[in-house]
C-alpha cells in the first residue's frame, strides 16, 4: 500500500515548467533580441561611402543612375616571401601578421612556373595573399587610410599613377609595422606588401574621384 499511496502522491503533483522553448511567441510589448553585430559589420566606411560618399560621387561625376556610381568590388593583400624558397618555415610569420593585419586567414601563393635564375621551382611556396570583400574589405580600407598611411615615415602621399587603366589601383607597402596590429617585439624581419583595390569604376578618372572621396592621401603632382 505504501508504494501505491507514493506513485498516487507523484501524479498528483503538478508537472514541472519545462525550460523556456525557442518556439514560443514573445510575450506582448516586448521586444524581440537583437542580434549581436561584430567589428566587421559595423563598419563606418560602408556606412558613409552609402549615406554621403555615394550621392555625392554621383553629383560630382554627373550620373544619372546610382547604381553606376563607382566602388569598392575587393582588396587583395599580397605579401611576397622570397626566403621561403630556400626555408619554408620563414613562411609562417608572415602568414601570421597578415592575419593579424586583415583578420582573415592567408592562402599560401605558390610558384606558377620554375625560374632556374632564382632556384625557384614550380609549386614552390613563396609568399602568401588574403582577398577581403564585403564589410571586412571596407572596415580594412578605414584602418589603412586612417590609421596605418599616417604612420609611414616621412610620408608625402601615395603615388598618383599607380592604377591599371579599368579603375584599378595597387600600392605597394615596405613595412608591415604601419599597422598597429602587429607588435614591433616579436617581428624579426621587414615584410613589404602589395594592396590592389578593386573597383566598379570604368574609367581611372572615376576611380581616383572614388578613392580621393574617402580619404586616400594622393601625393600632390609636382611635389617632392
Amino acid at each position: 500500500m505504501a508504494a501505491k499511496e507514493v506513485k498516487d502522491a507523484k501524479a498528483k503533483q503538478p508537472a514541472k515548467k519545462a525550460k523556456a522553448d525557442v518556439s514560443e511567441a514573445p510575450e506582448q510589448g516586448s521586444k524581440p533580441a537583437r542580434p549581436k553585430l561584430n567589428n566587421a559589420a559595423s563598419a563606418r566606411l560602408r556606412t558613409k561611402y552609402f549615406e554621403e560618399l555615394r550621392p555625392a560621387l554621383q553629383k560630382e561625376l554627373g550620373l544619372k543612375n546610382h547604381m553606376a556610381v563607382p566602388k569598392l568590388e575587393k582588396v587583395v593583400i599580397n605579401m611576397g616571401v622570397g626566403e621561403a624558397t630556400q626555408n619554408a618555415k620563414v613562411l609562417d610569420p608572415a602568414v601570421a601578421e597578415l592575419a593579424q593585419i586583415t583578420g582573415q586567414k592567408p592562402v599560401v601563393t605558390r610558384a606558377k612556373k620554375s625560374i632556374a635564375a632564382f632556384k625557384v621551382r614550380e609549386g614552390m611556396p613563396i609568399g602568401c595573399m588574403v582577398t577581403l570583400r564585403g564589410d571586412r574589405m571596407y572596415e580594412f580600407m578605414d584602418r589603412l587610410l586612417n590609421v596605418a598611411l599616417p604612420r609611414v615615415r616621412d610620408f608625402r602621399g601615395v603615388p598618383t599613377k599607380s592604377f591599371d587603366g579599368r579603375g584599378n589601383y595597387t600600392l605597394g607597402l615596405r613595412d608591415q609595422l604601419i599597422f598597429p596590429e602587429i607588435d614591433y617585439a616579436k617581428v624579426e624581419h621587414q615584410k613589404g606588401m602589395n594592396i590592389t583595390i578593386v573597383t566598379t569604376a570604368t574609367s581611372d578618372e572615376h576611380a581616383r574621384a572614388l578613392l580621393k572621396s574617402m580619404g586616400m592621401p594622393f601625393r600632390i603632382p609636382g611635389a617632392n
